[in-house]
């Protein structure tokens, strides 16, 4: 029999940690691979993690409703050593794992609360291979005292770490505090009083990651406004027939996102991520929709390479994401790889907002609601008052990477194909 370490699997595109809800399986349980091992909840889905080997449960290292890291080991199962994750996965364990070192290594402090960063942060591609098994990141690898030449971090120090238990997994690095740096307030202020009602898992997740989100990016709001007279009319006159012809509802929603693909096409630099000093230009155009939950929550499923798909697709995308959504049934894959995010507020209706960028995408678009107004139109008479369908559009950008010129571009030109809807089109 051997030990084998359970290690939280990833869940999706930007998902770094998850509460347990509950453990399906106790020490000394039996267990099959691909049988169900735990429940997790994450600030997007509540998900089920099967077992990747058959076994005995001989450990379980976290209890219920604590947080654990992507990457974790959370439970160690005894198996038979026939069935382990995959070949290639067991080629690289024998080859690298911490046990087969011998070599002697200079012995570290065991309890630590400070690390210095190493000056040197060339790694080589070895290292960087073995830090990607462990799911150490650049940062802790820079914190790991190194004892090759020119402070070089080898093989040895890497896996003497590894068997010390990484002290410096969550510790920071040293840094000389700056006199200038601005430090948040912590006014002490009276929240009043009232009934008392707890956060839930997701509310919670939700809370850390808007404020992270806020703190990453300096965002910056940019507004147009479009008439959607043309498209509304057209939407009125073919929705009963498209339901008919594809037994699906012809919401606007897969007509804003075609528009919103169209656009991104025409300023790809909206469509990045930031990585340090990197922009990363996406390769897809997959949009995400801001939904609300029955709870009260929100969560983002996302219409993937929305810019190669039909209006038929669209609409019948859209309305099986925003159908399980509704019934809680949605799935790590459906909330996994968007790189651009439109809320629809005006469902609530508002008139416009102001969405916080879900990271690590660098813009969000909030679509306010449908309006008739009295507007001033130019005819071959002059000016005439007109009653039209109007609508506010705002995008909220990184001001990073996005200057006020391509957001405020990109925004006028969704507003400008929603405004040249084509009303002959054909459903």
């Amino acid at each position: 029999m051997s030990r084998f370490e359970f290690k939280m699997p990833k869940l999706g595109e930007s998902i770094t940690d998850a509460a347990i809800i509950t453990w399906f399986k106790n020490v000394g349980d039996t267990i099959e691979q691909d049988e169900m091992l735990l429940e997790v909840a994450t600030d997007k889905v509540d998900s089920e993690v099967p077992s990747t080997v058959s076994g005995v449960i001989e450990e379980i290292l976290f209890k219920a409703n604590e947080v654990i890291k992507i990457g974790d080991t959370i439970a160690i199962i005894k198996t038979d050593g026939k069935v382990v994750q995959t070949k290639k996965v067991e080629k690289k364990v024998e080859s690298k794992t911490p046990k087969q070192v011998n070599q002697v290594t200079p012995k570290r402090p065991k309890k630590l609360t400070v690390a210095s960063q190493n000056n040197n942060t060339f790694f080589s591609p070895l290292i960087i291979s073995i830090a990607k098994e462990q799911h150490i990141s650049f940062e802790e690898l820079a914190r790991i005292p190194a004892t090759g030449k020119d402070g070089r971090l080898r093989k040895s120090d890497v896996f003497q770490y590894i068997k010390e238990g990484r002290p410096y997994k969550f510790v920071q690095p040293s840094v000389a505090q700056d006199p200038t740096a601005y430090r948040i307030p912590q006014p002490n202020l009276d929240k009043g009083t009232g009934k008392i009602v707890k956060m839930d898992r997701m509310r919670q997740m939700i809370a850390d990651r808007m404020v992270y989100s806020k703190h990453t990016s300096p965002h910056v709001t940019a507004y147009a406004e479009a008439d959607l007279t043309d498209l509304v009319n057209w939407r009125n006159d073919n929705k009963i027939p498209f339901q008919e012809k594809y037994n699906c509802k012809l919401t606007f929603t897969p007509l804003f996102i075609e528009a919103v693909a169209k656009a991104i096409k025409d300023f790809p630099m909206i469509n990045v991520s930031v990585d340090g000093e990197n922009i990363i230009v996406k390769e897809h155009i997959s949009i995400g929709m801001a939904t609300a939950l029955p709870s009260g929550n929100l969560i983002v499923p996302v219409v993937k390479d929305a810019d190669s798909m039909s209006l038929k697709e669209l609409a019948a995308d859209v309305n099986n994401l925003s159908g399980k959504a509704r019934e809680n049934k949605l799935n790590p894959e459906d909330i996994k790889g968007s790189t651009f995010t439109i809320s629809n507020v005006g469902t609530f209706g508002s008139v416009m907002g102001t969405p916080i960028i879900n990271q690590p995408e660098v813009a969000i678009l909030a679509l306010g609601i449908i309006k008739k107004r009295a507007e001033v139109m130019e005819t071959e008479k002059g000016d005439e008052i007109a009653i039209r369908s109007m609508m506010y559009l705002s995008l909220s950008f990184d001001h990073r990477v996005v200057d006020g010129y391509l957001g405020g571009s990109f925004v006028r030109r969704v507003a400008d194909y929603l405004e040249q809807f084509d009303i002959n089109r054909k459903i």
